[in-house]
């Protein structure tokens, strides 16, 4: 059986949670302006990096026990 039909695959996943991760970095580098634009895409970068963050984490919960991610013990 190919690694492929083995299951999901996470690396474009975490390619893409990678990819919004950086784009709020860059976002965030600089002296910030504080207007309502800036705020406004600091949430929308935000928001999609959850999104791929969420998505991450249960491709690899599917694999774990009971198929749900451990909680944090943080």
């Amino acid at each position: 059986m190919s690694e492929e039909s083995a299951g999901p695959v996470l690396a474009p996943t975490l390619a893409e949670w990678l990819k919004a991760r950086e784009e709020t970095r860059q976002h965030l580098s600089g002296p910030p302006p504080f207007d309502a634009a800036w705020v406004q895409r600091l949430a929308d970068l935000l928001t999609t990096e959850r999104s791929w963050q969420d998505q991450y984490t249960n491709l690899i919960a599917l694999g774990s026990r009971h198929g749900q991610f451990p909680s944090s013990n943080r």
